[in-house]
């Protein structure tokens, strides 16, 4: 169920339960199961990012020089309030913070930089790898096979 969903969060449950070889009934159970465990944490559409205009893709290491409880908290408030930011991770390694962040252009993601990183208490540095080409991309988890 899991992987047919990842192909497609849009399948009704007749039609999951068909690739199934369910009902619908136990297939809405099995469904609603996994969204109430937060197995499933919602669905979306996938939008190619050039399509709408965001051009650059970077990978930017923030590392601090001040490592305290408040300094991270409000980091990670600014951070997931930004919706250039597509996903942030806490690493191990010369920096504290590795983010994924999308712009229309340089331009856009030097204001991003300025407006909002260089604002942030106790930072060290930032470094950022803009991508030449996206080889790979997928939210798609590997499920293994039941």
């Amino acid at each position: 169920m899991l992987r047919l969903l990842q192909d497609d969060g849009a399948l009704s449950n007749a039609a999951l339960g068909e690739q199934l070889a369910l009902s619908v009934t136990p297939c809405w159970r099995r469904r609603k199961l996994l969204e109430d465990q937060g197995v499933i944490t919602g669905y979306q559409a996938n939008i190619d990012r050039r399509a709408v205009g965001l051009n650059l893709l970077a990978f930017v290491h923030v590392r601090f020089h001040i490592h305290s409880d408040n300094t991270a908290d409000d980091f990670e408030a600014v951070i997931r309030s930004r919706p250039e930011v597509l996903s942030c991770h806490k690493i191990t390694g010369d920096a504290d913070y590795l983010l994924q962040v999308v712009a229309a252009d340089l331009d856009a993601y030097g204001e991003f930089v300025e407006r909002v990183l260089r604002r942030q208490a106790g930072i060290a540095s930032i470094q950022s790898s803009l991508a030449l080409r996206e080889v790979k991309f997928s939210s798609r988890l590997p499920i293994p096979e039941a």
